[in-house]
């Protein structure tokens, strides 16, 4: 039997001595002081980085477990049963060693005492009784890109130089548990459809249940549901309409909690021009009926071309019965192009129809927004006229940034599977845009993370889900997202949303883009394997290239010319695009899709980052953490000769945010979290303005709307918890 080795100070990172100032003073103090001005009013930024040394002198070094060499801490850890063995098993021993001394001879340091705290309570391997810590986060990062590579010595070595340098950074479901022997799933994001029938509705709630207590937020499209008061059975007046499912739904991401450790998460998304829309609008409302009210329950719209139509010309919408538009044409409601048919819809008398003002309509989900920062809102037609897949995106995610074609499923009277249909998990993680234009080999950074991501969908299978699984097989999709735009911009002292901020946005997306598709055209050559499709997709036919061999990418300002040219970074010309079509055209891609930018949370703060693509919500963060309580991050890269670089996102408003998002978008072939931010000023009238605004700029979907008042009252909107944290 192997003794458990003792508890005794592993040598440690954050050894450097403490200034006399600062003596005397425990962790959580030295961070306090980031909230306070010194004697020549500057922010205290050198305290924060002595709260992270202290945290480590005065309790990481204390409460981890000591191992006298790597083969001792391996053997313990495998043999007790905290490491798969199977994951060390395909490499050698002295490999794992090299990769090891790889990986701590980049001396990483947490940059912030946020960072530090997250990564140790939040992903680290501790005993089972939860009270003393078995890795460093040298050794999270070798294990995850041990168990990503699968065997692949090559991978694994870049997957560790691309982790431990901060250029990439996999999603908290990846990086908490790839490695581990008692573990959740890599991913922990679903999308799934319902169908009008109760098996479809009773196969849901399973789903609910079985993603959820896996650690899954879960969305649902609603939108094939048919109306309140439509008949069933030929029988008038039967149907109970979405909000009982709904309330189903709430209730089952309530019970399966993960043994109490968290709310399950769910979101559902319901079409503008189905019936029950006003009343699905109101379970949101603060004066909302109990009978009705939806508390945890994230809300989604779905509002196609046609309804921004009606609007400006100040005329009624109508909505269409579900269950008659499937009657007349023969598919569900969802999978209808409503701009294309409405007019046909409207003239149809075999369609039970009833109208509201359009207007109106707009009005009353800024007022919602307003209360409870819900509905997001996809943008139908922007999003499926971007899609290059073949079928229709009908729905988004619990963050808004997932935008897949599902397909769906038919069920036997006992719930079991007729046809299995093809429903959406997310395999996600981020590149640190500071660090990744400091890579080099920018377009190898990008392959890595592509190869990385492409690892988390092989190895994932939802088998409790049939169609999840069936989907991520089908499919391989990846959501490559990216961090820390603001705090890369005001480093080298560009305003977010200035000229040269959405130009540098814009060239930055397209560099990418050449890249992670490159990525996956290799990935088809190497397995001689392409998604389930390829062959209908744009990609295919070549009309997706013809936006980038058409016309020359290039930057638009010389400050941005010069910033990839001093970085080494080469902008892809019309000549590469060329040749990258032809070799796709001809080998195809492994990866449905590709990118996906979610609005990132806690790896944000393990990898120093501003969170995804916008801009910071304060200088100084507030976050409370648990019993430690408050908690003080500062914006990255900030310091006190840069402040003015880092205006807030309410001073910033939200024309230079949604300019921002749209010069990534018409690079990115899902979607981008776009949270927008108001000033406590503002009124219903100015939502909506932004509503058409990011609109016509072409923006696919939005997420939150925060209005400033309820930061400053100290009130928190939960986040995402599938894709934030």
């Amino acid at each position: 039997m192997h003794a458990a080795p003792g508890l005794s100070v592993e040598p440690g990172h954050e050894d450097e001595r403490v200034p006399e100032k600062y003596r005397g003073l425990g962790y959580h103090e030295l961070n306090a002081l980031l909230n306070l001005y010194d004697a020549d009013g500057r922010i205290q930024f050198d305290a924060d980085r002595q709260a992270a040394r202290q945290y480590f002198l005065q309790h990481v070094n204390n409460n981890t477990v000591f191992f006298h060499d790597l083969e001792e801490k391996l053997d313990y850890l495998v043999s007790h049963h905290y490491y798969e063995a199977e994951v060390l098993d395909k490499y050698s021993r002295d490999f794992v060693k090299e990769l090891s001394k790889r990986a701590y001879a980049k001396k990483f340091r947490f940059e912030t005492f946020l960072g530090a705290f997250k990564f140790y309570t939040s992903y680290t391997l501790k005993t089972f009784d939860g009270q003393r810590y078995l890795e460093r986060f040298e050794d999270r990062v070798v294990m995850v890109s041990l168990y990503l590579a699968d065997g692949d010595e090559t991978l694994a070595t870049r997957l560790v130089d691309e982790i431990i340098s901060g250029r990439f950074q996999p999603a908290t479901p990846t990086f908490l548990n790839a490695g581990k022997k008692q573990r959740g799933e890599l991913v922990s994001c679903f999308l799934l459809r319902i169908e009008d029938n109760m098996e479809s509705i009773g196969r849901s709630i399973n789903s609910a249940l079985q993603l959820s207590k896996r650690g899954g937020g879960v969305a649902f499209a609603l939108t094939n549901i048919r109306e309140a008061g439509a008949p069933i059975k030929k029988i008038e007046n039967q149907s109970s309409g979405v909000i009982p499912i709904m309330k189903l739904l709430e209730d089952s991401f309530s019970y399966a909690n993960q043994l109490g450790a968290r709310q399950g998460a769910g979101a559902v998304y319901l079409h503008a021009h189905h019936p029950d829309i006003y009343s699905f609008l109101d379970t949101k409302r603060e004066n909302a009926d109990e009978k009705i009210r939806i508390k945890t329950l994230s809300l989604g719209v779905v509002i196609p071309d046609i309804t921004f139509e009606l609007a400006k010309k100040n005329q009624d919408m109508y909505l269409f019965s579900p269950y008659d538009v499937e009657r007349v044409y023969g598919v569900p409601f969802s999978d209808v192009n409503v701009t294309e048919k409405y007019y046909e819809m409207v003239a149809d008398a075999r369609i039970t129809k009833k109208k509201i003002n359009a207007r109106e309509f707009f009005q009353t989900i800024a007022e919602v927004q307003f209360e409870s920062g819900y509905p997001y809102v996809m943008f139908e037609d922007t999003v499926n006229r971007a899609n290059p897949i073949d079928g229709k995106i009908i729905m988004s995610n619990l963050c808004s940034e997932i935008l897949q074609v599902s397909q769906p499923s038919a069920y036997d009277e006992d719930l079991g599977y007729a046809e299995v249909g093809k429903d959406i998990s997310c395999n996600l993680g981020s590149l640190n845009i500071a660090l990744t234009m400091q890579s080099p080999d920018f377009g190898s950074s990008i392959e890595t993370a592509i190869r990385g991501l492409t690892a988390v969908s092989d190895m994932s299978d939802i088998t409790s889900v049939p169609s999840i699984q069936r989907g991520n097989r089908m499919s391989h999709a990846v959501g490559l997202g990216q961090m820390n735009l603001h705090g890369y911009l005001a480093k080298e002292h560009i305003h977010y949303g200035s000229e040269e901020g959405v130009d540098f946005t814009n060239i930055y997306f397209y560099t990418v883009t050449y890249h992670a598709v490159r990525a996956s055209n290799e990935i088809a050559k190497e397995r001689k394997e392409t998604f389930d499709g390829f062959e209908r997709s744009k990609y295919a036919s070549g009309e997706y290239f013809e936006k980038y061999t058409r016309q020359e990418w290039a930057p638009a300002t010389e400050r941005v010319r010069q910033l990839f040219a001093d970085a080494g970074v080469h902008i892809p010309t019309r000549e590469d695009w060329e040749r990258l079509k032809a070799s796709v055209m001809a080998h195809g891609m492994y990866n449905q899709n590709l990118q996906a930018v979610p609005p990132t949370g806690s790896i944000s703060y393990i990898n120093n980052s501003t969170s995804s693509i916008h801009p910071i919500a304060s200088k100084i963060e507030i976050r409370k953490e648990g019993k430690l309580g408050r908690v003080y991050y500062p914006a990255p890269f900030m310091d006190n000769e840069n402040l003015e670089y880092f205006q807030d996102a309410y001073e910033i408003g939200y024309e230079k945010i949604i300019d921002t998002y749209a010069a990534a978008t018409q690079h990115v072939d899902q979607g981008l979290s776009l949270t927008l931010f108001f000033k406590d000023t503002a009124t219903t009238r100015e939502i909506n303005k932004a509503q058409i605004y990011a609109w016509r700029k072409g923006i696919k979907t939005m997420y939150y709307s925060r209005i400033r008042q309820l930061a400053l009252e100290g009130t928190e909107v939960e986040g995402c918890v599938s894709c934030m944290l």
